[in-house]
């Protein structure tokens, strides 16, 4: 894992998001590939695994292993210079990345929505603040967080606004999500370095303050 559990936390999300075997989907910040793993085995979409950080000979070489090479297509590449034709995908999945190249106003009209169809969806599930923090960290994330470790990490409240003034998407939902608890649990168990460094300010109670959030857009 390369961070809370990437696959309890698409379980979810799907079910917000009719998927079909006839579909291209853009798996957007897949990193080691375990949610584009999912797509294509669960429901037998084609799946376009993109990342910046994990080489995509990596991952192509675990599609294979898994037998599921024929279905994956691994791709090394910036969120920001997608090399896709626009309305290409019939939708988009972003699991625990679009925080990181997403806020960016500009970013969803001009980079994301010219890829995906007229009508298709945009569903994102986003590490979360339940309200905006001021005056600083609480003290129980400085026990493992800076505060350009959380620069990333915003409310439902800035999602929902930033995303209501595209012109070329129409926010269906901003909400809350259930498995909070369940993918901090998994993330904190395993002996990955950033989940022990992790574990202070989550046994400290950090987690009061925070959330995942899922976002669904359709293209206009």
């Amino acid at each position: 894992m390369m961070g809370p559990n990437a696959i309890t936390l698409l379980r979810e999300l799907s079910c917000q998001i009719p998927l079909e075997p006839s579909m291209r989907v853009l798996d957007l910040g897949c990193g080691r590939g375990l949610t584009s793993a999912y797509l294509a085995d669960t429901f037998g979409v084609q799946v376009f695994a993109l990342d910046l950080w994990i080489p995509a000979t990596e991952n192509y070489l675990r599609f294979r292993e898994l037998g599921l090479d024929s279905r994956i297509i691994p791709l090394h590449g910036d969120a920001w210079n997608m090399p896709f034709a626009e309305e290409y995908f019939d939708a988009v999945v972003s699991i625990d990345s679009y925080h990181y190249f997403g806020r960016d106003e500009k970013y969803m009209d001009s980079r994301l929505a010219p890829l995906v169809k007229r009508g298709g969806l945009i569903a994102l599930a986003l590490p979360g603040l339940k309200k905006e923090l001021t005056g600083g960290l609480p003290p129980e994330m400085v026990l493992s967080w800076t505060e350009e470790d959380m620069e990333t990490i915003r409310s439902a409240g800035w999602w929902a606004e930033l995303l209501s003034k595209s012109r070329e998407v129409e926010l269906l939902s901003v909400r809350e999500m259930d498995s909070f608890d369940e993918c901090w649990a998994d993330w904190l168990a395993c002996d990955n370095s950033y989940a022990v460094g992790d574990r202070r300010a989550m046994e400290a109670g950090a987690g009061k303050y925070m959330n995942f959030i899922s976002v669904v857009c359709r293209r206009k």
